[in-house]
């Protein structure tokens, strides 16, 4: 219900206003310093935080519409927001460092699994470069890419994920062009490989090994932690894979020891005990004479996506300041106890960097709403038919026989209609009749209910909300842009980017344009729940109404499918700018796929297609079946149509 969400939202007598608003879809919370709602109703972007400009984002996408030809689907990117995030990770651990006397340097790296597009990795990369902050990477392909990306050579490439022969002689490669590459060595043999092709490269390798700790992490992703992890060595390993080196003559090889207990991590605690465990693993191993300088603490770091600050899996019970302050400080204690060196501190935070920076905005051009289907139906032509009566017998006696009696009353006499139809003793128009007077009964009911006490609701009565909700169709697909969501239940922030000076009117869940029943964005971020299975919406009139999907910056853009062939989505690039009169440019544009494009990924040749087509209309054409000038405007008519998009255009 509208008033479970908020907690707060007003009465139908008192007046909304955009405050309502902002409490009722969380903005004040998961917005944190880049998101806010305008006085006049338009959700807001500060992508500098307090420093910087604000940017409505329906004039991005009015701008992208009316300069650029780009319309919804649109992925907005708010480049400023990835320096912002660099710089505030960067500048929490020199303040952490600063802060407990810390004898090392943080270098951080990112991840670029999280998000590989090039315009991305570059501006982080450009970003970071004040602080050395450098990449990680997890594949023979972002090796490769990883390499001419990194200009840097006081930063590191840290090298994880599986390898083979080609993985490693890219990565020294890098090592003989002067750059600071690791090798993270997630299995006994790779040890022993690095070492064998170092020597035929005639290179003095760099090597990390990744441990596996007996401390797990939470939430989605805590099966990528643990002893039984996919990665990493256990400890008899790492003795036998530094001995390894030993025996080679490498022992100064041995440069990093590295851990990770999953992404998203919500508790704190989780990553203070992980790292307390490292640290001692650590200092251990340099006090047996392994010159290790760098303990690389992985991921994890977590973004608050509902703003309710808990241990929600979608959310953190932390802050950054405080995950930084924690890391060294425990790094600290435990090598000053142990009395060696602190070693620098190395972590590979993705999400953290990249999930603020991008949002999806969809425009939901129909809407499924069954109770307001009696208003569009003429009148039966058995007005007096007994079901009719039923019905309104019903709703004469609500008061008098109680909320729960009516509706099993209305249910009851849905029920005999559908039997009576079965048996064809009931006409359409009345039939028709009788199923949408049900849902405006059913509405009336559900309306009346919102004033009982939570604590007494009755059972029979908790399921009508949700018969009621509208479905909302939005030109996108979930399986393209919001595969998490779909996968495994994802929360992203959902709003209206417009029109939040106005009291939304219904609940409802997004439906997509897939021929797919999971097509659908049906469980929503909430401050007091984990989540709710519907979103307060206004209803659509003449005018386009948009949604921002936000926070969609980490892993959406590379994992999506293409499902129905729904391919990549138009998208735009904004900075802030003061001598700009709107503040801000759009600095690149990027169209979305075309029909000839997703059917190249799927072994179709748009000009094979084209000259099949060809085929079809001469032999029509021979056959008198169209004269050739209307045989020829349909065929220019397929070919057109094999560079449109694959969305929906309206």
């Amino acid at each position: 219900m509208l008033e479970d969400q908020s907690g707060t939202l007003p009465t139908a007598e008192r007046s909304w206003s955009v405050d309502d608003a902002a409490a009722l879809y969380n903005v004040d919370r998961w917005g944190g310093d880049y998101f806010e709602v305008s006085p006049n109703g338009k959700m807001i972007v500060t992508p500098l935080g307090s420093r910087g400009g604000r940017i409505a984002i329906l004039d991005v996408v009015e701008a992208a519409m009316r300069d650029e030809g780009l319309k919804a689907p649109l992925i907005i990117r708010f480049q400023d927001i990835l320096h912002h995030r660099v710089r505030v990770l960067n500048e929490a651990f020199s303040k952490a460092i600063a802060g407990s006397k810390y004898r090392g340097q943080y270098r951080g790296v990112f991840p670029v699994k999280v998000n590989q597009l090039r315009e991305v990795c570059e501006e982080i990369v450009e970003a970071g470069r004040p602080w050395h902050y450098g990449i990680e990477v997890g594949s023979k392909p972002e090796i490769f890419a990883g390499l001419a990306l990194h200009t840097d050579n006081e930063s590191l490439i840290i090298c994880n994920g599986y390898k083979d022969d080609g993985y490693i002689r890219a990565a020294l490669l890098g090592t003989k062009l002067g750059k600071k590459v690791i090798l993270i060595a997630e299995k006994l043999s790779e040890v022993k490989a690095i070492v064998r092709i170092a020597g035929e490269m005639n290179v003095v390798p760099e090597i990390g090994m990744r441990i596996k700790l007996a401390s797990r992490g939470a939430g989605k992703w805590a099966e990528s932690s643990g002893e039984k992890a996919k990665f990493g060595l256990s400890t008899g390993e790492i003795l036998e894979a530094a001995k390894i080196l030993t025996d080679a003559g490498m022992t100064r090889s041995f440069k990093l020891l590295h851990f990770h207990v999953g992404s998203q991590i919500p508790d704190i605690l989780i990553i203070k005990r992980a790292v307390r465990e490292a640290a001692r693993y650590y200092s251990k191993l340099r006090r047996a004479g392994h010159p290790i300088e760098y303990l690389d603490v992985g991921g994890g770091l977590a973004v608050d996506y509902d703003g309710s600050r808990s241990t929600f899996h979608g959310s953190m019970n932390y802050s950054l300041e405080e995950y930084a302050r924690d890391i060294v400080g425990n790094i600290a204690d435990i090598c000053d106890e142990e009395r060696v060196p602190h070693p620098h501190i190395v972590s590979e935070s993705g999400r953290a960097i990249v999930a603020q920076h991008s949002l999806l905005v969809i425009e939901a051009f129909g809407a499924i709403e069954r109770s307001t289907a009696a208003e569009r139906l003429p009148t039966p032509s058995l007005t007096e038919h007994k079901l009719i009566k039923s019905l309104g017998d019903i709703v004469a006696h609500i008061d008098e026989r109680g909320l729960v009696e009516s509706w099993h009353d209305l249910q009851e006499t849905k029920e005999e209609a559908q039997k009576m139809f079965e048996l064809g003793l009931l006409e359409l128009d009345v039939k028709a009749n009788v199923e949408a007077e049900f849902w405006r009964v059913a509405k009336r009911i559900h309306e009346a209910s919102k004033t009982i006490d939570p604590a007494e609701f009755p059972d029979d009565l908790r399921g009508l909300a949700s018969e009621l909700w509208t479905q909302h169709i939005c030109n996108f697909s979930v399986f393209q842009s919001l595969l998490d969501h779909w996968s495994f239940g994802a929360l992203f922030p959902v709003v209206p980017i417009h029109r939040l000076d106005e009291r939304p009117e219904v609940e409802g869940i997004l439906v997509d344009i897939t021929c797919d029943s999971d097509g659908k964005i049906s469980k929503f971020i909430d401050k007091k729940e984990e989540y709710v299975d519907a979103l307060p919406l206004h209803r659509i009139g003449d005018a386009p109404y948009y949604l921002g999907v936000f926070l969609t910056g980490a892993y959406q853009d590379i994992m999506g499918d293409i499902h129905n062939l729904f391919g990549r989505v138009n998208e735009v690039h904004v900075f802030l700018d003061d001598d700009e009169e709107c503040g801000y440019y759009l600095e690149e544009t990027i169209n979305a796929s075309t029909i000839g494009d997703v059917l190249q990924m799927t072994q179709y040749d748009a000009r094979d297609l084209a000259g099949k087509m060809k085929g079809q209309v001469d032999a029509a054409i021979k056959q008198d079946r169209l004269k050739p000038t209307e045989g020829m405007r349909l065929l220019a008519e397929y070919e057109r149509g094999l560079r449109e998009h694959t969305y929906l255009s309206f």
